[in-house]
C-alpha cells in the first residue's frame, strides 16, 4: 500500500482542505477578474485593448508552466513544490492589488500564472496519492467541486468585490486563504517520493510555445479580425512550425518532455479528450450567459451572479451522490448520465428568448451543474484508473492543460460564431423586412412619412439587431448541444472502472 495512503484520517482532512483552498484560489483567479477589468482601465488608465492583457498574459503563463508540473514535482519533491507555488501566488495577487500602471499589472499577473499553474494538477494527485483506491472517487468529487465552483462563483464574487470595496480586492482575497493553505501544507504535507529524470529543454521550449501562440490566437483573434491580421498570421507561423519541430524532437529524443509510456494509456487518451470537450461547454456556457443576460435582458452583474449562481448547488448535488454511489457502480453510467444531462440543459437553453425567464435560467444552470458535476468528478478519478502511479504528477498536469485549452476554444469559437451569425441574421431579417415592405408597396425609408421617422428606424433596428443576437446565442447552445450529445458513443470505449472492494492504492 502506498504509506501516503495510509496517513491518519484527520491528517488527510486537513491535507484536503489546505490543497482544495490552493486550488479554489487558483480557479478563481482565472475569472474573478473578469467583471473588474472595466474599473481597472480607470485606475489604471488603459484602453480596452489594453487592459485585455491583464486576462491574457495570467492564462498564457499558466498554461505554459503547467506543462512541467509534473518534471518539477519529482525532481525538488511534491511538497516544496507546493509551498512555493502557494507562496509565490499569494504574493503575487498582493501585488496585483497593489500595482498603479498597466505594465506592473501584466507583469504580476504573469507571476501569478507562473506560480499558480502547479496548484490545480498538484492538487488533484496529492489527493489521488493520500487516498486508497476505493476513496479515489470521493476524493475527486471533492477536488472536482473545487475546480468547478470557481468558473461559476467567480464572476459574482468579482462583482460583488468590485461594487461594493474595490477591484483591488479582487486579488487581496487570495492573501488569508493562501496563508492558511501555506501554513497547513508545511506542517502536514508529505514530501512525495523524487524522480532522477533529464529535463528535455527543446521539447519544453517548442512544447511551450506552441501553446503560448495557440492561446494569443484564441485571445486576441476576435479583436485582430483572425487570419487578416498580420499579429495573428505570425502566431499560425510560430505554432505550425513549433509543432513540427517537436514531433522530429521528440522521434529521436532519449528523454522526451512529455513521457511516451503515460500517452499509450487508453483511459488516459480518452479522458484527455473528455475533459477537453467538458472545458469547451463549461466555460463556454459560462462566458455566454452573462453578457446574454446583461446586453440582452438589462440585468446587473450582481443580479446576473446571482441567477448563474444556483449552477453551483447542481454540482454540489452531483458531489454527494458521486461520492456516495461511485463505489457501488460502474462510473461510466455516471459519465454517460452526466453528459445526457447536460445536452438536456443545453436543448432547454435552445428556448431561450430575449424575454427568457430567471427562473428559466436557474432551471437549466441546475440541471447542467448536475450534468458537468456527473461528468468531471467520476470522469477526473477514471482517468488514472490504469495508469502508472509513477505518471500522476505528469499526467495531472497534461489533464489540467487539456482543460484550459478546451475553455480557451470554447470561448473563442463560441463568440466567434455569435458575432458573425449575428451580422448574418441582422443581414436576413433586414432583407425579409425590405421585401415584405416592398410586397405591400411601402415607401423604401420611413423618412418619406414623416420628418423625423429616423428615430423610429433606430428603434426598428434595434429591435432586429436584438433578435438577431438572440438567435445567434441560441446558435452557440445548440452546437454546444450536438458536441455534448457525439461524446455519448466514446462513453462505452472506456474501460469499465466500477472499483474493486479491495481498495488497495496503486
Amino acid at each position: 500500500m502506498n504509506q501516503e495512503a495510509a496517513l491518519d484520517p484527520a491528517i488527510k482532512k486537513i491535507i484536503t482542505f489546505a490543497v482544495m483552498l490552493a486550488t479554489i484560489i487558483q480557479v478563481l483567479d482565472t475569472t474573478i477578474a473578469n467583471v473588474a477589468l472595466p474599473h481597472m482601465m480607470g485606475s489604471l488608465m488603459a484602453t480596452q485593448d489594453q487592459v485585455s492583457w491583464v486576462l491574457t498574459s495570467y492564462i498564457v503563463a499558466s498554461a505554459i508552466m503547467t506543462l512541467p508540473t509534473g518534471w518539477l514535482a519529482g525532481r525538488y519533491g511534491r511538497k516544496s513544490i507546493m509551498l512555493v507555488s502557494v507562496a509565490g501566488f499569494t504574493l503575487s495577487s498582493m501585488l496585483c492589488g497593489m500595482a498603479t500602471s498597466l505594465e506592473q499589472m501584466v507583469v504580476f499577473r504573469i507571476f501569478q500564472g507562473i506560480f499558480g499553474a502547479a496548484l490545480v494538477p498538484l492538487s488533484q494527485s496529492t489527493l489521488l496519492d493520500i487516498n486508497e483506491r476505493k476513496d479515489h472517487p470521493k476524493a475527486m468529487a471533492v477536488w472536482g467541486m473545487g475546480v468547478m465552483i470557481g468558473p461559476i462563483v467567480g464572476p459574482s464574487l468579482g462583482g460583488y468585490l468590485t461594487e461594493y470595496y474595490s477591484w483591488r480586492y479582487v486579488f487581496y482575497i487570495n492573501l488569508p486563504l493562501g496563508i492558511l493553505s501555506f501554513l497547513a501544507l508545511m506542517v502536514y504535507l508529505p514530501q512525495g517520493k523524487k524522480l532522477d529524470r533529464p529535463f528535455d529543454m527543446t521539447g519544453f521550449l517548442t512544447l511551450s510555445l506552441c501553446i503560448a501562440c495557440l492561446q494569443l490566437i484564441m485571445d486576441r483573434g476576435e479583436t485582430k479580425d483572425w487570419f487578416s491580421s498580420f499579429e495573428i498570421q505570425l502566431y499560425v507561423a510560430l505554432l505550425l512550425s513549433c509543432i513540427w519541430i517537436y514531433v522530429v524532437h521528440t522521434m529521436k529524443a532519449q528523454h522526451p518532455f512529455l513521457s511516451p509510456g503515460m500517452l499509450r494509456d487508453k483511459n488516459l487518451q480518452l479522458g484527455l479528450f473528455f475533459i477537453f470537450i467538458v472545458g469547451m461547454v463549461l466555460l463556454a456556457t459560462m462566458a455566454l450567459l452573462p453578457p446574454f443576460m446583461q446586453n440582452l435582458m438589462g440585468y446587473s452583474v450582481l443580479d446576473v451572479g446571482m441567477i448563474l449562481a444556483p449552477r453551483g448547488i447542481g454540482t454540489l448535488i452531483a458531489m454527494t451522490i458521486v461520492s456516495r454511489v461511485a463505489n457501488k457502480m460502474d462510473q461510466r453510467k455516471l459519465i454517460l448520465g452526466g453528459l445526457l444531462l447536460t445536452a438536456y440543459a443545453l436543448y432547454l437553453m435552445c428556448q431561450f428568448s430575449s424575454f427568457v425567464p430567471a427562473t428559466n435560467i436557474i432551471i437549466t444552470g441546475v440541471i447542467q451543474g448536475l450534468g458537468l458535476g456527473f461528468v468531471f468528478i467520476p470522469l477526473s478519478s477514471t482517468t488514472y484508473t490504469t495508469l502508472d502511479q509513477k505518471y500522476r504528477a505528469e499526467a495531472a498536469s497534461l489533464f489540467s492543460l487539456i482543460r484550459n485549452m478546451g475553455s480557451s476554444i470554447g470561448v473563442s469559437v463560441a463568440f466567434t460564431l455569435l458575432t458573425r451569425n449575428t451580422i448574418a441574421m441582422h443581414s436576413y431579417l433586414v432583407e425579409s423586412l425590405t421585401t415584405e415592405k416592398a410586397r405591400l408597396n411601402l415607401p423604401v425609408s420611413l423618412d418619406f412619412v414623416s420628418p423625423g421617422a429616423s428615430g423610429v428606424l433606430k428603434l426598428v433596428d434595434m429591435q432586429i439587431t436584438r433578435q438577431a443576437m438572440t438567435v445567434a446565442y441560441i446558435d452557440d447552445f445548440r452546437l454546444m448541444m450536438w458536441v455534448v450529445l457525439a461524446l455519448v458513443p466514446l462513453v462505452f470505449v472506456l474501460s469499465n472502472t466500477k472499483p474493486s472492494t479491495a481498495g488497495t492504492a496503486r
